[in-house]
């Protein structure tokens, strides 16, 4: 069975940093692609940032040079190093990899930035 679990979101203020983190269990993690997406309520969800199993990246025009994905295939877990956070950083942040033939995904974690 496939699981992924997010933690480490909360609330920061502007221009402070995060870092959040994804571990995944009942998949052979080293060889999946992983992605972070986030969710406004409301909203629909949007691709931020993903790693490929080699450790190429690539990320939404509107977090380069903020955010970092990266990956520890030894723990199976990716992680996101969010900076300069922002306001209109404020979501419910998923990450996600396919499998088989669908997309699964964990709970979310919340993440507020407050002016």
């Amino acid at each position: 069975q496939v699981r992924l679990v997010e933690s480490g979101g909360g609330l920061v203020q502007a221009g402070g940093s995060l870092r959040l983190s994804c571990a995944s269990s009942g998949i052979n993690f080293k060889i999946h692609r992983m992605e972070w997406h986030r969710q406004v309520p409301g909203n629909q969800r949007d691709f931020l940032a993903g790693i490929n199993s080699n450790g190429s990246t690539n990320y939404q025009d509107s977090v380069k040079g903020r955010f970092t994905i990266s990956r520890d295939n030894a723990r199976n877990t990716v992680y996101l190093q969010m900076n300069s956070l922002k306001p209109e950083d404020t979501a419910v942040y998923f990450c996600t990899t396919y499998y088989k033939t669908r997309n699964y995904w964990g709970q979310g974690t919340r993440v507020t930035v407050s002016s």
